[in-house]
């Protein structure tokens, strides 16, 4: 069994992608009022919000469980609505060696969806497959998408 894996997920949206993008990368606090079950905390720890190399620690409920994980941005592209986040501390690095996680938009015709990857290390080879935090992602993007439609 292979300890290097790669997982994404892709959904359809509806609200423009800038929306998401601007979301996730600087406007975090936002998401514990419109994800409130999800999402508790979304505190800047080092650096400008939404910047190259600013770390953010992320408080949220996964699976019934309160987690808490510090994220570093590592990259971020305007055009493509693109944020790359290395987890550095906390959940999941008690069982895995390494985690990157990237959100994307991508117009298909005049279509749009919204895409999460996870690129992930496991410590050993009984170690899951992250499939549940992706789900979790995936749904809140989907709640996302639900709300931002309403306005």
């Amino acid at each position: 069994m292979a300890l290097i894996g790669k997982l994404s997920g892709c959904v359809e949206i509806s609200a423009d992608g800038h929306i998401f993008h601007e979301l996730i990368r600087r406007k975090t606090p936002e998401l514990t009022s419109i994800l409130p079950d999800k999402i508790h905390a979304c505190d800047l720890v080092e650096g400008q919000r939404g910047n190259v190399g600013s770390t953010v620690c992320w408080n949220f409920t996964l699976e019934g469980e309160k987690k808490i994980s510090k994220m570093i941005i590592e990259a971020v592209d305007e055009e493509k609505h693109m944020i790359v986040f290395k987890v550095v501390d906390g959940f999941p690095l008690e069982t895995y060696k390494s985690l990157t996680i990237s959100f994307h938009v991508e117009p298909k015709g005049d279509r749009k969806f919204a895409t999460w990857t996870f690129e992930f290390e496991k410590l050993n080879a009984s170690v899951p497959y992250p499939t549940a935090w992706l789900d979790f992602n995936i749904t809140g993007i989907k709640e996302l998408d639900v709300h931002f439609s309403k306005k």
